[in-house]
């Protein structure tokens, strides 16, 4: 698959999430794919997983988390973004880098969140 096609999916499944169809987001993933949760401890494999954790995804991000830009560093069948954002305990803003990684078939099979952890607990 193409980096221009990644990018393009990439950027749908970012829309997919501001629109909340969870649906159509988990179907930018393969169905073996990992998904690692800020900390790198925490795991999830398989796009049911994946699908079902969608459904708590309030709970698991800080009060008034907003993404205020994305940027994208394309690689070798991997993209990074940079995200921008803003929470209630965080109103001046950071930043998280998220690797999303492609199979051979175009989709996702791998997201891994980098964050400051320290930062993004007492952001709760």
């Amino acid at each position: 698959m193409s980096a221009e096609k990644q990018l393009e999916d990439l950027k749908a499944s970012w829309a997919a999430l501001a629109e909340g169809d969870m649906d159509k987001l988990a179907g930018f993933y393969a169905e073996e794919m990992i998904f690692v949760l800020p900390g790198q401890k925490d795991v999830l494999k398989g796009r049911a997983a994946f699908r079902a954790a969608l459904d708590g995804l309030g709970e698991a991000l800080p009060p008034g988390f907003d993404i205020k830009d994305l940027r994208y560093c394309p690689g070798d069948n991997e993209i990074v973004n940079i995200v921008e954002f803003t929470s209630d305990k965080l109103p001046g803003g950071s930043q998280c880098a998220v690797l999303f990684r492609f199979g051979t078939d175009g989709l996702v099979i791998e997201e891994r969140w980098f964050i400051d952890t320290e930062q993004w607990k007492a952001a709760f």
